[in-house]
Parts: structure tokens; sequence; C-alpha cells
């Protein structure tokens, strides 16, 4: 956020506290309503206290139409929940969540001994990922050898393809699930 933006914020937080305090003074009968009549009053009389008191005004409504439709936050906020964007001189290029699953899929699909995969997929906002597989795999299968391999064929097909640097990639086994032969010898 920009200096004179903070500066505002700043600004308008502190009279919208100060509002806030009068107002409950004012419903506590701590401070009399008359007083508040007669000062606003004389603040409206003045043409120069009104004209400047009109620009404030108008100042802080802009400032908060500003704060809720046009929040820089929540626009990059959006941009990381849709995927990475990665950008250079000649533009940008948006690569979806759907796009990195379907990759991460992919690859684990190479792999004989995994049933079914689902895929959990953390960007944070300097284009960092984390990956998290949710595996069913068959019996007799050497987790930890798996693993190992699932985690670093994912990081290099996406290095590969989209030259992203993974985190992380967590593997959890939700089931180890019997094999056909298995069940059909009983």
């Amino acid at each position: 956020m920009k200096f004179l933006e903070r500066f505002a914020l700043v600004v308008y937080s502190y009279i919208i506290l100060i509002l806030a305090i009068i107002l409950s003074l004012v419903i506590f009968n701590w401070i009399d309503i008359e007083v508040m009549d007669k000062a606003l009053e004389a603040l409206v009389a003045d043409p120069v206290a009104s004209k400047a008191v009109l620009a404030i005004n108008v100042l802080f409504m802009l400032l908060s139409i500003k704060c809720i439709f046009f929040d820089e936050k929540s626009k990059e906020k959006i941009k990381s929940t849709q995927g990475v964007l990665l950008k250079n001189e000649n533009g940008q290029l948006m690569i979806s969540r759907e796009t990195i699953d379907n990759l991460v899929k992919n690859v684990v699909l190479g792999f004989d001994n995994v049933r079914e995969c689902n895929t959990k997929i953390d960007i944070n906002s300097e284009n960092g990922m984390k990956i998290t597989l949710l595996l069913v795999v068959n019996e007799n299968v050497i987790i930890k050898e798996l693993a190992s391999n699932l985690q670093n064929k994912i990081k290099a097909e996406i290095k590969k393809v989209s030259d992203l640097e993974v985190q992380e990639v967590n593997v959890k086994i939700e089931k180890i699930q019997e094999t056909q032969k298995s069940n059909e010898r009983e």
C-alpha cells in the first residue's frame, strides 16, 4: 500500500474512532446533546468551516468506496486461488490449479502401486507450492520407496513443464487396498 493511502487510512480510522466515542458519550448522557447541537450549528453556519467539512466528507466517502471495492489484497488472493501467476517482460502466464492437479495426477498414474489419488495444492503469494497427495495403494508396496519416488518425480516434472519449484510434496497413505488376485484365491 502506498504511503499516502496508509496515511489516509490511519487518519480515517482515528476520525471514525473519535466519532464513535462522541456518539457513545452522547448515548450515555455524559455529553449534553444541546452542546453537540450548538457545535454542529456553528460548524455549518460558518461558510469556510462548512466547505472544509464538506470537502473532508467527500474525501472520506471516496476513501470508503475505495477500501470497500478496490482492495489490492483481495485481488492478489483471488489470483493466488486461481493458480500460479508468472510475469516476465513479454507478459503474464497463469497456470491454473487444475492444470497443476492434472500434471500431478498424470505423474502418479505412472506408478502401478497407486490405486487412487487425490491432491491438495497450496500456493503462497511468492508462487511457492506445497502439494499433498492422498493415496490408496496396493498391498505389498514399499511405502517409503513409493513416497520418495513420487516426490522426486513430481518435483522434476513440474520443474520441467513450468519451471516452478515445488517446496514440498507430502504423501499421505489413506488406505492399503488388497489386490484382486489375493481376493480371488480365497
